[in-house]
């Protein structure tokens, strides 16, 4: 069937209007200056037909007054004394300029609120170049930003872009808030969805230096939301890919829950994809610290830009013994040797040579600082000898106040560091038929413990009292219930259960309390309640998220201090090194008494300081080598170890 002239014309007239606000303008422009002609050429044409009506005398005057009466309906009484037929003309001059400059300016106002909505939503292009891309959002990206930015703090320039789901004016009045100063570092927020190949290029994603990919819920949040949230992340790597035109050259870091979605990561056998599971890595660090007192400090110092940091160092040894190295550099300690072939070898064999061009991993105050020399800087007391006494392992008793997926991780670590035997008791408020087959599920797994749900309340004084805390090695407090809550609501209930057990246990008693605390700005309130160790885990988490980011060779540091299995960091009582006191040392012989222990020594604890945050709760990393120590009996060394004993 053919189509009529009509149906052809609408439809041409549609496709041309839906090409957006250009081509709408366009049409009315054109549609003001054809009917200007038009009334223009009317006029004209009846002072031709009609002599007398030419009261103007001037062909030009006439279109300047047509003009002048379409674009303001005022100037009509321009034509008082006009004959009645030109008059006729003015009204419809006059009514139809209404017309379409009423459209015209209604159009130009919508464009310009669309155009003021786009730049407050940050729709526009960002031209920044070897800048770090975040994507996504949660309560986690204000502590990456801060650690991003003392990471740029030595960089004269350097710019952080966001691009989230979330609305832009959110998200710049809380980091306005939370991070009122960003030193040299920018921080850009857009909206849009980032796994969109089209949001990804509006962001310069081809010129970044890196991208860390957030969840976009909590880890308290349903099965579903979870799955969701590692769904888009997936989806963003793919997207990140294909606007490199299929072969990946960024550092992708991305939080993913659920180990098949990791698993497809893993597919894509690029070693700059890396995707971690922030809990897995909690778990770890729970366990670790429940056996060691003040190791959180550490690991906080350790991960975080601010303070001694690991680097990996490459220079031309001249064939020096690895366990030399620190006497022959200024400021930094070795903690092992990396190479493509064998990996990382943390703490590696007494005969360990370097050839020149080999890569050590070092802790150090900062990368510039970093200097190996052929000439010896420092000389340890060679004649110095420890006792080399080791602790006695025993089983543990762990109580662990709430639930949350940490503590089935946090169980499964335990397993391989404590002795069969020791107990875990669970204390939980009413608990729900699903906690209790994840214990029941978790019980013969694990055979040589004995882990108990208890059903109680830990927010009650009496409840808690009746426990005995104080019969526990450690005591973890966890979320209280396995509804997803706000990260303040968990704080809030874990600073009672603090301030609770603050009332049941004695001061003296050497309780290790370890708490799940999500919003890092209350830290200072929970050192308030004298806890002797703590857990900020979302700016650990948030840590290791901005070290990957920056250097992805720091994933083999992880994987090795974080496993049972090689070398970890311990606090260890000077005790065990050391029979007299005060022992007065530098911490060149500190460094030189601990490889006696085939250990490497990163810094001291002082005990009479392990309550005060303006001293780091007493722990010193990397102090200068020559800087002398008297340690007392209550002193630890910091160590890298291949146990606790």
């Amino acid at each position: 069937m053919k189509n009529s002239f009509r149906e052809r014309l609408n439809y041409k007239a549609e496709r041309f209007l839906s090409k957006g606000g250009t081509s709408i303008f366009k049409s009315l422009l054109i549609l003001f200056i054809v009917v200007f002609v038009v009334l223009t050429g009317l006029r004209l044409i009846l002072i031709n037909m009609f002599p007398s009506l030419d009261y103007t005398g001037n062909i030009f005057r006439d279109i300047w007054i047509t003009f002048l009466e379409m674009t303001d309906p005022g100037n009509m009484n321009q034509d008082n004394e006009a004959p009645t037929y030109l008059k006729i003309l003015t009204i419809l001059s006059g009514l139809t300029g209404v017309i379409l400059l009423s459209m015209l300016i209604g159009f130009i106002t919508t464009a310009l609120d669309t155009m003021l909505y786009d730049f407050r939503k940050g729709r526009g292009k960002v031209i920044e170049s070897n800048h770090t891309i975040i994507l996504g959002w949660n309560e986690r990206v204000v502590d990456v930003i801060r650690e991003l930015i003392l990471a740029n703090e030595s960089e004269s320039k350097a710019s952080v872009v966001i691009l989230s789901r979330e609305d832009k004016e959110v998200m710049d009045n809380l980091i306005t808030k939370r991070l009122p100063e960003t030193l040299t570092t920018e921080v850009i927020t857009t909206q849009g969805d980032y796994a969109n190949i089209n949001e990804l290029k509006r962001v310069n994603l081809e010129s970044a230096r890196s991208i860390i990919i957030l969840a976009n819920c909590s880890e308290s949040a349903t099965a579903d939301k979870k799955i969701a949230s590692d769904v888009q992340s997936v989806k963003s790597i793919l997207a990140i890919t294909a606007c490199q035109d299929g072969k990946n050259q960024l550092p992708i870091i991305a939080e993913i829950f659920t180990k098949e979605k990791r698993d497809i990561v893993s597919f894509f056998e690029d070693d700059n994809i890396i995707a971690i599971d922030s809990w897995d890595i909690m778990g770890k660090l729970l366990i670790q610290t429940s056996l060691t007192s003040g190791l959180d400090t550490v690991y906080k110092e350790i991960l975080s830009f601010d303070g001694c940091e690991i680097y990996f160092y490459e220079d031309d040894w001249n064939n020096t013994n690895f366990y030399e190295l620190s006497y022959h550099m200024e400021d930094g300690i070795p903690l092992g040797v990396y190479s493509d072939e064998a990996g990382l070898v943390l703490r590696p064999p007494n005969d360990t040579v370097l050839k020149d061009g080999d890569t050590i991993v070092v802790l150090a105050e900062d990368d510039s600082t970093i200097a190996f020399d052929n000439k010896q800087y420092f000389f340890p007391d060679t004649s110095k000898t420890i006792i080399d006494k080791r602790l006695e392992q025993k089983k543990k008793r762990i109580l662990i106040l709430g639930w949350h997926k940490v503590a089935e991780v946090f169980i499964e670590e335990a397993s391989d560091y404590l002795l069969e035997g020791s107990d875990f008791d669970i204390m939980f408020d009413a608990p729900t038929e699903e906690l209790q087959a994840i214990i029941d599920g978790i019980k013969p797994k694990y055979e040589g413990f004995n882990i108990n749900l208890h059903d109680s309340n830990p927010l009650d004084l009496e409840k808690l009292q009746a426990k005995n805390p104080e019969s526990y090695d450690t005591v973890v407090i966890l979320s209280q219930s396995m509804e997803e809550q706000s990260a303040d609501k968990i704080d809030s209930d874990t600073l009672i259960i603090l301030l609770l057990l603050r009332k049941v246990v004695s001061k003296d008693n050497g309780l290790h309390i370890i708490t799940q605390v999500l919003n890092s700005e209350n830290q200072e309130i929970i050192t308030q309640t004298n806890v002797d160790d703590f857990i900020i885990s979302n700016k650990l988490i948030t840590m290791i998220l901005a070290q990957l980011s920056e250097e992805t060779l720091m994933k083999t540091f992880y994987d090795d201090i974080f496993s049972e299995d090689g070398s970890e960091i311990y606090v260890k009582p000077a005790t065990l090194y050391f029979d007299t006191f005060p022992q007065k040392i530098t911490f060149a012989d500190a460094i030189f008494c601990a490889h006696q222990r085939d250990e490497i020594c990163l810094g001291i604890r002082k005990g009479d300081l392990s309550k005060s945050l303006d001293d780091n709760f007493g722990i010193k990393l990397n102090p200068d080598k020559n800087m002398t120590i008297e340690l007392t009996e209550n002193d630890f060394l910091i160590v890298l170890s291949e146990d606790e004993l």
